[in-house]
């Protein structure tokens, strides 16, 4: 026991020898990451690694990304000596990271010494791109009756430098203005870094600035920092800010006209006649003017009056005084009545509508707000009616958004109010609401209510069609052509890309941009395939799509050529082989049943009916039977109705 237990522990201490000399020898060939700066100066070619050791028995050769694969001709290895170089110059934004493998030979017999070595080649970003915006100009209605705080104003901006390094983080901020006010700033849209909001502090006045340009900057925190600019038109729109005057102050309703006549010379002073009225108008509801050209007395209206019914006295005289010759004397001293004349004048009350404190109000939302915001509390005058007794009626909401609260007429969501749903143009989506009086008939006033949906990234791409076809015989790639249902944005430019494993078969180019190529990198037999794409838009929003791609031979526009036709027609020749065949069965059957008559020991093979199941030949048990002929004759009947 003693010397198995001393062998055991010999044998382990050996394999643990065994084992640190494996671990030294494959520690010796592997190598972890080498650090490569992009778009180094130069001069090339440059020593990227150099082990420093020489070994006249064995070389070196290098395969991989950069010598054997795409891009060739970046690497190279002096077989002797171990030294790799890089030749030009690398762009991370391109390529950040190459796979190289090293082969270690013997020189004489090109046999392989050690295990193959693998190292990675990481470029290192420099702050080489600047942010850039998306687009660099932008162009914005603005409501002059905007409150103040964040406009529908995006600003969005990429920088292709490393993610989440200071290269490529940035900030964004208003540069200049003009004209100067009201002052505009930047402010963070939630959930996102790169895309920012422009909010102004005051108020727009139409008639004195209808337009304003902004220049907002991006600006990163690498080393040099970069920059980039892009500017903002807002075109600023009128709203109802000076209310309607009349050109005078009251404009009189004319409800009577009084004729008179006048034997004087028309038209002179004598002739012309002037109006007064001398009762019944204490409170100035009413007046009288005469129409030059018909010298009538033109009586109207200057304000409502509630009195039911109201006797004016009307006098008229000329504007020259009378002048009379009595007996021939003139009179003189004394000034005769004028002539009068007596009207009533009943007023009618109209039942007037309600009115709304304005006939169209917007109000601004951002789309997917949960149900039970208040969009709208009306404001409302009635001059006939209790305005607390008003009810209030929806006339137009096409998807069933809102609710109205019949006595006080509040607007309130009960749905998710979607900016992608058809029933919202321009971004916006209208409700009409009627306020009804209690007169008699009951009156109407009506008002508008347009939404102002704000748009959010809530839908991910899509491709617009899943089925493409590839003509093997002419082309080898395909258009991909995705939709995005958000606005920018929360839209195209996408970023396409495959699965590890179709990159072997499939290439898509572009990476980005609002649609792509699907592009086969073989010659692929015909046939159907399933090809699976990731698409992002520019918030990183992801959806996978899955792009059916029939390769065929075609004969037109992705058009596959069909198969030929299965004939069913038979040529004369099918036709004469098939009655020969019919022949030669027929010839057959009378010679074997001409066989069968004549052998003279005919035998009855009984038939068991209840193991066989139903037959068609008939058992005969009578005892004797009976001619031989006879049964011949019957059994080959039998069997011609089977056959």
């Amino acid at each position: 026991q003693a010397l198995r237990r001393g062998s055991i522990q010999s044998l382990v201490s050996l394999l643990m020898v065994c084992l640190l000399i494996s671990i030294t020898l494959f520690l010796r060939w592997v190598l972890s990451t080498i650090d490569l700066e992009e778009n180094m100066p130069g001069p090339y070619p440059a020593i990227l690694y150099n082990d420093k050791k020489e070994d006249n028995t064995i070389k070196f050769r290098i395969k991989g990304q950069g010598v054997t694969e795409k891009p060739l001709g970046l690497f190279s290895i002096d077989e002797k000596t171990g030294i790799v170089y890089v030749h030009q110059p690398i762009d991370r934004e391109v390529y950040h990271i190459f796979h190289v493998d090293f082969d270690v030979l013997d020189r004489q017999t090109d046999a392989m010494v050690d295990k193959t070595l693998s190292f990675n080649v990481e470029i290192k970003d420099k702050n080489d791109n600047r942010p850039v915006f998306t687009p660099s100009t932008l162009r914005v209605s603005v409501p002059e009756n905007t409150p103040e705080g964040v406009l529908q104003a995006t600003l969005q901006a990429h920088d292709n430098d490393q993610k989440d390094t200071p290269n490529s983080q940035f900030t964004m901020r208003v540069v200049s203005q003009d004209p100067a006010s009201p002052k505009f700033t930047m402010r963070d849209m939630p959930g996102t870094a790169t895309v920012k909001q422009l909010a102004f502090t005051g108020c727009f006045d139409y008639d004195k600035e209808k337009s304003y340009k902004v220049l907002v900057e991006a600006r990163d925190q690498g080393t040099p920092t970069m920059f980039s600019t892009a500017t903002v038109i807002l075109d600023i729109t009128d709203y109802n800010t000076h209310p309607p005057e009349f050109n005078k102050r009251t404009l009189p309703e004319e409800i009577l006209r009084i004729g008179i006549k006048d034997k004087d010379t028309p038209n002179t002073p004598g002739s012309r006649a002037v109006f007064s009225i001398l009762k019944g108008n204490e409170e100035g509801n009413y007046k009288i003017e005469t129409d030059s050209k018909t010298n009538e007395g033109v009586l109207s209206v200057v304000k409502v009056n509630k009195t039911e019914i109201t006797e004016l006295e009307i006098a008229v005289k000329n504007e020259e005084k009378l002048f009379q010759c009595v007996d021939g004397k003139a009179e003189t001293g004394t000034t005769p009545k004028p002539n009068t004349a007596k009207v009533a004048v009943k007023v009618i009350d109209v039942n007037d509508p309600p009115v709304f404190k304005k006939q169209v109000e917007k109000v601004y939302r951002n789309e997917n707000g949960p149900p039970g915001d208040v969009l709208f509390v009306p404001e409302i005058k009635d001059e006939d009616s209790d305005v607390n007794k008003l009810r209030y009626e929806l006339i137009q909401d096409p998807d069933k958004w809102v609710s109205v609260d019949p006595k006080t007429g509040k607007i309130t969501t009960v749905q998710t109010m979607d900016r992608e749903s058809p029933f919202v143009k321009n971004g916006t989506y209208t409700v009409v609401v009627h306020a009804i009086d209690d007169g008699q008939p009951p009156a109407t006033g009506t008002c508008t209510v347009v939404v102002y949906l704000g748009d959010l990234n809530d839908n991910a791409p899509h491709l617009i069609s899943k089925n493409a076809v590839m003509c093997g015989n002419k082309v080898n790639h395909v258009d991909v052509k995705p939709r995005d249902l958000d606005g920018p944005p929360f839209a195209n430019p996408f970023t396409f890309s495959l699965g590890e494993e179709l990159k072997n078969l499939w290439k898509l180019d572009p990476t980005t941009g609002t649609n792509t190529s699907l592009i086969s990198l073989t010659s692929l037999p015909y046939g159907n395939y399933s090809v699976p794409l990731k698409i992002q838009d520019q918030q990183g929003l992801q959806a996978e799509d899955v792009l059916q791609v029939v390769v065929c031979e075609c004969t037109g526009i992705n058009t596959c050529r069909g198969r030929l036709p299965f004939s069913s027609r038979l040529g004369p020749a099918a036709i004469g082989l098939m009655f020969a065949g019919l022949l030669l069965l027929a010839f057959l059957l009378l010679f074997c049943f001409l066989c069968e008559c004549k052998s003279k020991n005919f035998q009855h093979i009984p038939l068991n009916l209840e193991e066989e199941g139903n037959q068609t030949l008939v058992k005969y048990n009578m005892e004797g039977g009976g001619a031989i002929y006879k049964v011949c004759e019957t059994v080959s009947l039998v069997e011609s109705l089977e056959l």
